[in-house]
């Protein structure tokens, strides 16, 4: 999502005669999108913002997204060198809080939630040239996880127009895009109402898949309980729709999971997860895993374990619990040391690296659909592409077209990637 809104805030820029930089040191202007999940993210932003100041004291720096939200006027006091504060739902703002601080020299703040107007604003800007292309279709959170900032820095859930996501969709496939990639914080909790029709997520991806050149079509991230049977029909019915589902657990742990206020336990999602296998034999699934949550007991990891051996995740994301202020687990008494955290991280992340890579192998010596994105710019006779489930494939070949799907021979791979030839 934050790829998404930095190419809208570069193209709005463009728009107002603004030239993009490729480094900071170029430029007059220095926009951090900034992510708050986790800490350490965080705290980067400050750390960057330092080397940028120390070779150009002059520019403007502008701070935007999910920190800046989070942390508002207090930026400001912390460090002189920032001069505008933006929240992820006003980048439509920035031409005229630029001129703000460049005209009347004033530093400016807005982190007001107004997500409808910034849609409207954002959908007339450039559509950015790729073969796969991100489309954010909802944003924001009602779920208030224990551990989740995201209520709080993009504010309630809030679904897209319907049309206006078809319309942008159309605009990136005439400018080349061929997958499209469907982007919320609970991306299928996206729900639309027009008159008296509600349309859903099943809904939008029937349509999209009407457009002629678009080839595949995904959607990330989702929630559990938003899976609703329309969806899980869809993807054992819609070609377009690829045959890979992140959906993320963080815990295999009931008990964990209720005090994340996940509102699901493990069987919930265990059934879940067969009900789609049940319709859907061939798609794979991901997750996101969080190790250490307060409280989290040997057992609770174990049963974490259990579930990652019963459900064979092909891909990942796993991470040590991370305290962000303002959350109700920020407040729980936390009992784990850093040592058992890391020890019980390494040991999660070997058992997903181990299964990856056995679904990596079972691709070798065959034949696989992949989707071809660009071409190397450092060695012109390789290719890059994903597969269906979204494994990153490496081609040799010098006559492979961007945008093409083609079956290519896997000759060998290792965990993270495939590589072949045509």
């Amino acid at each position: 999502m934050n790829v998404y809104d930095s190419e809208k805030i570069k193209s709005l820029l463009q728009n107002k005669g603004l030239e993009h930089q490729e480094s900071y040191d170029d430029a007059d202007v220095v926009i951090l999108n900034t992510c708050n999940i986790r800490e350490k993210a965080a705290h980067k932003v400050y750390s960057d913002i330092g080397r940028i100041n120390h070779s150009n004291k002059d520019r403007v720096i502008a701070v935007v997204g999910c920190v800046a939200q989070a942390e508002n006027s207090e930026m400001l006091k912390k460090n002189q060198s920032i001069d505008i504060v933006l929240g992820p739902q006003s980048y439509h703002l920035l031409p005229t809080m630029l001129d703000d601080v460049r005209d009347r020299k004033v530093r400016s703040i807005n982190t007001e939630f107004i997500v409808n107007e910034k849609f409207d604003y954002l959908s007339e800007q450039g559509k950015p040239k790729g073969v796969s292309s991100f489309v954010t279709i909802q944003e924001g959170c009602d779920k208030f996880c224990s551990f989740c900032v995201v209520p709080y820095t993009r504010g309630p859930e809030y679904s897209r127009n319907y049309n206006s996501i078809i319309d942008e969709v159309n605009s990136m496939v005439s400018n080349g895009a061929r997958e499209i990639v469907l982007l919320g914080q609970n991306v299928n909790a996206y729900q639309f109402k027009n008159g008296n029709k509600i349309y859903r997520l099943s809904d939008l991806i029937d349509k999209l898949t009407t457009i002629k050149d678009l080839k595949r079509i995904r959607y990330t991230t989702s929630h559990p309980i938003n899976m609703d049977d329309e969806l899980i029909d869809l993807h054992s019915n819609n070609k377009k729709l690829m045959p890979f589902l992140h959906l993320p657990v963080q815990s295999g742990s009931s008990k964990i999971l209720k005090m994340m206020n996940r509102k699901y336990d493990v069987e919930f999602y265990r059934d879940i997860i067969f009900k789609i296998r049940d319709k859907s034999p061939n798609i794979e699934i991901s997750s996101d895993f969080i190790i250490g949550y307060p409280g989290e007991s040997e057992q609770d990891f174990i049963n974490t374990l259990d579930l990652i051996n019963d459900i064979k995740f092909t891909q990942s994301y796993s991470f040590i619990y991370s305290a962000r202020p303002g959350t109700k687990s920020a407040m729980i008494e936390d009992n784990l040391t850093k040592k058992v955290k890391s020890e019980r991280l390494k040991i999660l992340q070997s058992k997903l690296t181990e299964i990856q890579h056995d679904f990596n192998k079972t691709h070798v010596g065959k034949k696989t659909s992949v989707l071809i994105e660009n071409q190397s710019a450092t060695n012109p006779e390789y290719y890059f592409g994903r597969t269906p489930y979204m494994q990153s494939v490496y081609i040799k070949s010098n006559n492979l077209i961007n945008g093409e799907e083609k079956d290519i021979k896997i000759t060998s791979c290792n965990h993270k990637s495939l590589y072949g030839t045509c």
